[in-house]
């Protein structure tokens, strides 16, 4: 695969152009927005849920900020990817390329954002006086895992998007719920511990206290938990990758 990605290198790097130019076009601000939706999200969250369930939680805005950052590139890099392979139908269907390509593309445009975001979160936590410690260095394995479970699940969506027009709709209910399963604003360390290990089933979930353990606590994971981690996200890339490989020759009757 990654051979293969190196072969068309040009191309890739042509397609993340394209999409970065593509999302910002005709707008006034341009790329800024990949700094202040993401803020702007974070503000409303901060207005609407400070009073119910800030108040016992220590740094409520970076302990927000964690949840708001994981889950919006999760959210994007995984919409974006479903449609993927039908926003380039017309170019597989004419020239023979991977089509994973065009998914990885999106995927790497979606990191751009994530990364701008990054370094603004940076910035609210030195204002949050958050002390910055070398366990920071660790949070690059929380995003390794992020962008894999992301192209996992973008290669399984996009392949379904392809035979039901209805995922679109129902990734659309799915991230909803799965937003107020991930603890985004509020803690579980109320619930029973019975309750607590099945948010442990939810990857984004994982990710995101991951982050509030080393940023916020300044304190390290058991490797118990970093396996799960790469075990979920593995799975969804794994599955990805299979039915990309079962259902390649079926896409172009479908699209």
């Amino acid at each position: 695969m990654f051979q293969t990605l190196k072969s068309y290198q040009f191309l890739f790097e042509e397609l993340v152009k394209r999409d970065f130019k593509k999302k910002y076009k005709r707008t006034v601000l341009g790329m800024a927005w990949s700094v202040l939706s993401p803020l702007l999200t974070l503000l409303v969250m901060r207005l609407v849920f400070t009073q119910f369930f800030g108040g016992n939680t220590p740094h409520y805005t970076t302990f927000l900020f964690c949840g708001n950052l994981v889950f919006a590139f999760f959210s994007d890099s995984t919409n974006q990817g479903m449609t993927s392979l039908m926003d380039n139908a017309h170019i597989f269907t004419k020239v023979n390329v991977p089509k994973y390509l065009f998914l990885f593309a999106k995927n790497t445009q979606c990191l751009i954002n994530f990364g701008l975001t990054l370094c603004v979160f940076f910035v609210f936590c030195a204002l949050d006086h958050i002390t910055f410690t070398w366990r920071f260095v660790l949070l690059l394995y929380p995003i390794a895992c992020l962008v894999l479970l992301n192209l996992g699940l973008g290669l399984i969506l996009s392949a379904l998007f392809v035979f039901f027009r209805d995922m679109q709709y129902l990734w659309g209910v799915f991230t909803q719920l799965l937003m107020y399963a991930s603890a985004i604003f509020y803690s579980i360390d109320g619930y029973s511990p019975q309750i607590q290990r099945v948010f442990l089933a939810n990857p984004v979930y994982l990710i995101i206290k991951y982050f509030r353990v080393i940023v916020i606590d300044a304190s390290l994971l058991s490797w118990h938990y970093h396996l799960l981690m790469a075990a979920e996200a593995l799975l969804a890339f794994g599955l990805g990758c299979w039915m990309y490989k079962k259902y390649n020759h079926q896409f172009l009757y479908y699209v």
